[in-house]
């Protein structure tokens, strides 16, 4: 049986985007202290002691919970049925002896592991893009771009606002079909993506008057880019073909990544190249769900780990499909059977979990919506709501997730935490936006630059903040702002997650005060009703200022 091996780490861009953000599954939560009896203080040979374990425990995925069984009986090295066989066999594109192919070849040829690990995050999806591509009439070449695009990976993110495994920018996106909201992310569906590339190629193909070249150069830089070097060479009497066009470098050499990648799939041998064999056939396929279904009882009924299902899918930011829509999964061929089984055997309520909430004193839509980790619109429509006044000792029923939210792993909100949560040379400084933040300002404050803000925290740089938003700042020194930028002492913290073993003797409300966090702080991390007792020698997830402890 063959395994893929699909990595929770991000990977380094190969085109134009600046960058891939990294995220994780853990987030650093505001403090507050809701016991009103001091015990003991966390020490700070306690609080390092944690952290030291926390090193190892932060990753908590060993590789075999990235695998995802594709059902394949035949070992690789002996497949006879090869995709890259079938590209090779296919290849339509002229590839001129041209310094800027050869120079984009030799990289590739020089860094032979790179190619393997992007074969391998491709092999649950290259079957199927070839597939489209050839349904479509676009060059199976096109299939090789979301390597140039991404490395192929779907949760790829760049500072140009750009997302999943082809690279749109939010507009584009919405322009070629890809959906996105709350719940879901079309620019990282395999399915939707692939579906808005070809869409999107075979528009310029046409606006280029059936140039691939320049479709290519515009498919990086925009048609109008595009068209603008063509016609100022058309004024200066100079060829309007791809090379010999004045366009931004980062253009000029993406289409030679491109041809270059072509060349060495059509020249593996010449070039002593062994690429990682992807059978030609079919692994996954499109399941319809019918409506929305939590993806932690989906993964359970595949028989996945809730981390693979979500590979498969990631357009999904949340717990659970979106409730609108689309109601598809993809899953490995052999274990669709079994999920469908299962599928048919729950009633509509059975596929998500529902909490009935009484509605206290203060409460908001909003806030219970952020308290569940679910959106209004849907709490409305469950509860047949009409407006936004709701009254206090009333019963709302709430779906939820069937998991602890950190076990969606790769959902958009660990995501995020796991980008905010890594480690950088400095201190930690969390700032809470104000209206009328701006990131500009935030980097004179703190001087620091507006791209670094965005890196630490999963956003472009030209992306908007709101109030409310929590942002993670790093400092090689502490700066002193003044004004509306001034940090208050939550925003001074310096946060940290560490891992907690419960000893003989401790309670949620000895745990909390010790370590300056609040009980529902510590039921909210760790998935944990108070009313329980905690057990010797188990282990609870904390995020603390070590300021404030040490």
């Amino acid at each position: 049986m063959k395994y893929i091996t699909l990595s929770i780490a991000t990977v380094l861009l190969m085109s134009g985007c600046q960058s891939i953000l990294n995220q994780d599954q853990s987030n650093p939560l505001d403090n507050h202290n809701e016991n009103q009896a001091l015990i003991d203080v966390a020490s700070a040979n306690e609080i390092n002691q944690a952290l030291l374990v926390d090193e190892a425990i932060d990753v908590i995925h060993p590789i075999a919970d990235g695998n995802v069984d594709l059902g394949n009986s035949a070992e690789e090295d002996y497949l006879s049925n090869d995709v890259w066989q079938r590209i090779r066999s296919n290849l339509e594109l002229s590839i001129p002896d041209n310094p800027r192919i050869a120079s984009q070849r030799a990289w590739f040829l020089k860094h032979p592991s790179y190619l393997n690990r992007v074969a391998k995050r491709a092999e649950p999806f290259l079957y199927y893009i070839v597939e489209a591509l050839e349904a479509n009439n676009i060059p199976v070449e096109i299939a090789l771009l979301p390597i140039v695009e991404s490395a192929f990976d779907p949760f790829a993110y760049s500072h140009g606002r750009a997302s999943g495994m082809w690279q749109f920018v939010p507009g584009t996106g919405k322009r070629f079909g890809m959906k996105q909201n709350w719940w879901y992310d079309g620019r990282r569906d395999v399915v939707a993506s692939t579906e808005g590339a070809i869409q999107y190629l075979q528009y310029l193909h046409k606006f280029f008057d059936g140039d691939w070249m320049l479709a290519l150069a515009a498919y990086n830089s925009g048609e109008g880019r595009v068209r603008r070097a063509v016609r100022s060479n058309k004024k200066k009497n100079l060829p309007t073909d791809f090379w010999s066009l004045d366009l931004p470098k980062e253009t000029r050499d993406y289409v030679p990544k491109l041809l270059a990648l072509a060349d060495i799939v059509k020249r593996s041998d010449e070039f002593k190249i062994k690429l990682l064999k992807i059978d030609n056939n079919s692994v996954i396929s499109r399941v319809d769900i019918g409506s929305q279904l939590d993806l932690a009882k989906a993964a359970q009924l595949a028989k996945l780990t809730l981390t693979e299902l979500q590979r498969l899918n990631p357009g999904f930011n949340r717990w659970a499909t979106d409730p609108d829509g689309p109601h598809y999964l993809l899953l490995p061929n052999h274990k669709i059977a079994d999920f469908k089984t299962g599928l048919a055997k729950l009633s509509k309520k059975e596929r998500l979990a529902w909490q009935r909430y009484q509605i206290k004193s203060g409460d908001s839509l909003g806030k219970i919506a952020q308290k569940f980790n679910t959106e209004i619109a849907l709490i409305k429509q469950v509860n047949n709501v009409k407006g936004n006044q709701i009254r206090a000792g009333k019963f709302l029923l709430i779906p939820v997730a069937t998991a602890s939210l950190d076990s969606y792993l790769l959902s958009q909100n660990q995501r995020l935490a796991k980008t905010q949560n890594k480690v950088v040379a400095g201190e930690k400084r969390i700032h809470i936006v104000k209206s009328g933040d701006t990131l500009w300002d935030l980097s004179r404050s703190y001087k620091v630059s507006t791209r670094s803000i965005a890196k630490w925290n999963g956003m472009a740089p030209r992306d908007t903040i709101k109030p409310g938003q929590k942002l993670v700042i790093w400092q090689k020194t502490a700066v002193n702002t003044t004004a509306k930028n001034s940090l208050t002492p939550s925003e001074q913290a310096i946060m940290r997650n560490i891992t907690y073993r419960v000893r003989k003797g401790d309670s949620f409300a000895r745990i909390a005060s010790k370590f300056n966090v609040s009980i529902t702080d510590i039921e909210r991390w760790n998935s944990l009703n108070r009313k329980k007792y905690l057990q010797p020698g188990q282990m609870l997830k904390l995020s603390v200022d070590v300021t404030n402890n040490i």
